[in-house]
């Protein structure tokens, strides 16, 4: 059988300055990539990836539409060097990459939805109320009893399933401190609160997911040029009404990436491809089968080992 490949699109948490200077500089397929997000959003996003300030890139409505300029940067390079995928998934708001990868969305209306998407996210929960916490290692059968225990009335639920190892829980922040205690209790090798500025992915998202359905109802979907595995169900994707429903579905909901993982293993696909900032999915994939192979692509100098692998 032949082998299949997967592009990964890296979501909030994966951002850091400095993020596509490198590759703008050295490829004027990614340069043009920014230039056209400079324009689609009226401001300097560009400067904010390349230069920061931190506190800036870090405000959700900038997050948003940063990382998926780099991804999409990356992604023309790729192209660029005769490089596609037979698959794309994209980790939370990295589905919007996705989509725009596979042609549904095109990258200024993604722009312009993302850096919304991140705002009403943000406004959906005042400052202080939610919270967001890791927990690695809990055994799987603790964790629905860890956050029955820990909710006493307020919200508190599984955010990303991110591999068998990795939970992240999000609600109000009581009640995800109780479950950090709790899951601490209960096995988990470690449990620590999370640096977000919104509880991202659970009940509490409700207000910024009805905001946001206006805007997504608005843009065009086209149907795509190959599939996707969404975070809502965690299977295959092909129209664009099938691809906007889940970007509406997934703001409250769990992102399901082992389930997306597999989902995508299960149909052959044994290369993943990390395109944009950072690592982080790629250090997933190897927690969630270890004979699964993920190479990044966001620097000029992964370009030889994606070609090789």
């Amino acid at each position: 059988m032949p082998t299949k490949t997967a592009f990964l699109f890296p979501g909030q948490g994966s951002q850091f300055a400095g993020m596509g200077k490198a590759l703008a500089a050295a490829h004027a397929a990614a340069r043009q990539v920014f230039e056209q997000a400079d324009d689609a959003l009226g401001f300097a996003l560009s400067r904010l990836c390349f230069e920061g300030p931190e506190d800036q890139l870090k405000l959700t409505e900038n997050t948003q539409p940063a990382l998926l300029a780099v991804s999409t940067a990356a992604l023309a390079v790729l192209r660029e060097n005769g490089l596609a995928p037979d698959y794309v998934a994209g980790h939370s708001l990295g589905e919007y990459s996705a989509l725009v990868a596979a042609g549904s969305l095109q990258f200024a209306d993604g722009l312009r939805l993302v850096r919304k998407r991140g705002r009403y996210m943000q406004e959906a929960v005042p400052p202080g109320v939610g919270a967001m916490a890791a927990l690695l290692k809990l055994p799987d059968s603790k964790l629905e009893s860890v956050l029955a225990d820990a909710a006493r009335g307020e919200i508190v639920s599984a955010a990303n399933l991110n591999s068998p190892d990795q939970v992240v829980i999000a609600g109000h922040a009581a009640a995800v401190a109780r479950a950090v205690d709790l899951a601490k209790a209960a096995g988990a090798r470690r449990a620590v609160l999370l640096p977000v500025s919104a509880p991202f992915h659970c009940a509490l998202m409700v207000p910024a997911q009805q905001r946001l359905r206006a805007d997504l109802e608005a843009a065009e979907f086209r149907d795509l040029a190959f599939p996707l595995v969404n975070n809502w169900q965690a299977r295959e994707v092909r129209s664009g009404a099938e691809a906007r429903e889940g970007l509406y579905q997934q703001v409250p909901n769990p992102v399901r990436w082992t389930d997306s993982i597999r989902r995508l293993a299960a149909q052959g696909v044994t290369r993943f491809v990390e395109v944009g900032a950072g690592s982080v999915l790629s250090g997933l994939l190897r927690n969630i089968d270890p004979t699964l192979t993920g190479v990044k692509f966001g620097e000029p100098a992964d370009l030889a080992k994606v070609v090789a692998a």
